[in-house]
């Protein structure tokens, strides 16, 4: 294990042969790259593309812009105003679902991690009053009972209750399984297109990197303020998990952009490895992650706001973009840095690709937690699968080095920023200043 502090670490060494041996400085995960097995294609084998059915047009899965009343009710949603800016509309009524186009929707999981069961149960947590008040408006209207009924039977035979006992259940039991809807810690966020726009085939899947700049933005933005409203909404929420799973070998459900946000009542073992680190190094990300990774070549890209790496320790090919912001909380940081941030995180995506199964995570600071961290992301590459040497040595074999991730990236970044497809002021390689010390959590 590794120990909280290192003098000069090591977190990167290569071998005679070319093996890159790695260390990941948080949480002492144990990589190795082997030659000769970078080059092979990243994305998943497809079949011959099929023609897209113009009937099935925004109905392809549950979370088509089609198919709103296949999901639980939703939070909020973010829409188009009049002058092309995005704004959000909260609480809207099941007869007011289609009245607009949702850019992105805040949803109910409809299979939470924790559920608004486990929360009652073990913290004697009940529904807030706007809460409370939002089940009550949205329920009293015949389209609204006739859309949680129909959920909620979707949910209870996922389950395994039968026909029988589902038309048994009164309705205060059926208002009783949707309090979950309402007040419950698991939300997700959903994009508005399953394909790009003016797709024939499908292959042309609407990934991250397919959004508009503005779009990405605003697609952070709301999700950043959904992770701040679950810890307001539960006293007891110690972390608000959040990730993106971008197709089915990643996890994915349904391959339909989305992140979910998922509260839970401890830190978790990664936050409280990197805490242990943090205690004994107040200045850990800058020395151990963001200077070691300009210090062996490894910046792939910066901007005023944030910068992106070639990760090192990561049991996948891992790009991390952290914010250099002094706001540690993504959703109190100035409009300027989330921007920032949520650029470099499109150009990650972009440069990816959409035919590659990827995990973003965010790691932030935990709610309990006084000292400043940085907001960062890593965007995980899932090209590869865990065998029996993993397993038996804890020691991983990752195919693609911190290296070969920053050429295949930096070569695509230069690509995309002369189509104009990615965020213009962005620095990429040697361009960018990786000046020391750039993270600026320490110095709040």
């Amino acid at each position: 294990m590794l120990q909280p502090h290192q003098h000069a670490p090591q977190f990167l060494r290569t071998m005679a042969d070319g093996t890159i041996k790695q260390v990941n400085p948080f949480s002492g995960t144990e990589v190795w790259t082997v030659p000769g097995r970078a080059n092979r294609p990243l994305g998943l084998a497809r079949p011959e593309p099929r023609p897209l059915d113009p009937a099935e047009h925004d109905r392809h899965c549950a979370f088509c812009a089609g198919r709103y009343l296949e999901t639980p009710p939703e939070k909020a949603r973010v829409v188009r105003g009049a002058g092309g800016s995005f704004e959000t509309l909260a609480g809207l009524g099941a007869e007011h679902l289609f009245d607009t186009v949702a850019a992105f929707r805040r949803v109910p999981n409809l299979f939470e991690i924790l559920s608004y069961d486990y929360w009652r149960a073990n913290y004697g947590y009940e529904l807030t009053t706007a809460a409370r008040r939002h089940r009550d408006d949205y329920l009293a209207s015949e389209a609204g009972r006739a859309h949680v009924r129909a959920v909620v039977e979707t949910k209870l035979r996922a389950a395994g209750r039968s026909p029988d006992e589902i038309d048994a259940m009164s309705e205060d039991e059926t208002i009783d399984a949707a309090s979950g809807f309402f007040g419950g810690g698991h939300d997700v966020i959903i994009a508005r297109r399953h394909y790009v726009d003016g797709a024939a085939d499908d292959h042309r899947l609407a990934s991250a990197g397919t959004l508009t700049l503005d779009e990405h933005h605003a697609f952070i933005a709301f999700t950043a303020e959904a992770a701040r409203a679950l810890y307001e909404a539960n006293r007891d929420v110690r972390y608000v998990s959040v990730f993106q799973n971008w197709l089915k070998p990643a996890g994915a459900s349904f391959d339909h952009l989305h992140k979910q946000l998922v509260a839970i009542d401890e830190r978790g073992a990664q936050n409280e490895a990197v805490l242990a680190r943090l205690r004994a190094d107040p200045n850990v990300f800058n020395e151990d992650a963001v200077n070691y990774a300009a210090r062996h070549s490894l910046v792939i890209a910066e901007n005023e706001h944030a910068v992106m790496f070639a990760g090192f320790g990561h049991r996948y090919p891992t790009l991390e973009v952290y914010s250099k912001s002094a706001e540690s909380d993504p959703w109190a940081q100035a409009p300027e840095e989330l921007r920032g941030m949520s650029d470099l995180l499109h150009a990650a995506h972009a440069a990816t690709g959409a035919d590659v199964p990827c995990n973003e995570e965010w790691h932030t600071r935990p709610a309990d937690v006084e000292a400043g961290m940085p907001w960062r992301v890593c965007l995980k590459w899932r090209v590869s699968t865990l065998a029996g040497f993993e397993g038996a040595t804890k020691i991983n074999v990752n195919a693609i080095s911190p290296y070969g991730v920053r050429d295949r990236v930096v070569d695509r970044l230069f690509s995309l920023r002369a189509e104009g497809t990615v965020a213009p002021d962005m620095l990429i390689a040697a361009e960018a200043p990786c000046r020391p010390n750039m993270l600026r959590y320490a110095r709040r």
